[in-house]
């Protein structure tokens, strides 16, 4: 038994990784406003940055009990997490504070950025002066993406 989970684990990592195409098939009906391509690569990079720095809140009761605390910052959400219910409200909360928010499309790239082997269906990035850049340039085009109705 113990030899068969360390090769269990080097085939889920030879496995090839879904494109952002790809990964667009298991998206949920209320994932809007979705990041584009490039402002996927760009918030998973902010986000490595900001675990670095431990200046992020993940999971769904993290990062609600902060955003009614009144903390700042980019919200990043899973497009595949099922089911819905799970976390619908957290966009609401967000537009009701003014905190901007997007869609990514995959729960389990948003794990390995915030530097953990599970998938994660949301994240706050705080705002830190040693990624402040690359933060105000996320910040700039999710803010830009339109609201849903």
């Amino acid at each position: 038994m113990a030899r068969e989970k360390p090769e269990a684990a080097a085939e889920a990592e030879a496995a090839p990784e879904l494109s952002y195409r790809e990964q667009l098939e298991f998206l949920n009906p209320i994932a809007q406003p979705l990041a584009s391509r490039k402002l996927t690569r760009k918030l998973l990079k902010c986000i490595r940055k900001a675990t670095k720095q431990k200046q992020i809140r993940r999971g769904v009761k993290e990062v609600q009990k902060f955003i009614n605390k009144g903390e700042k910052g980019i919200t990043v959400l899973a497009g595949d997490t099922l089911p819905i219910d799970v976390y619908c409200h957290i966009p609401i909360m967000c537009e009701d504070r003014s905190l901007p928010y997007a869609y990514v499309p995959s729960k389990t790239d948003l794990g390995l950025a915030a530097g953990s082997k599970r998938p994660t269906c949301v994240i706050l990035i705080k705002p830190h002066e040693e990624y402040q850049e690359a933060y105000d340039e996320c910040l700039e085009e999710v803010s830009a993406l339109p609201l849903p109705l």
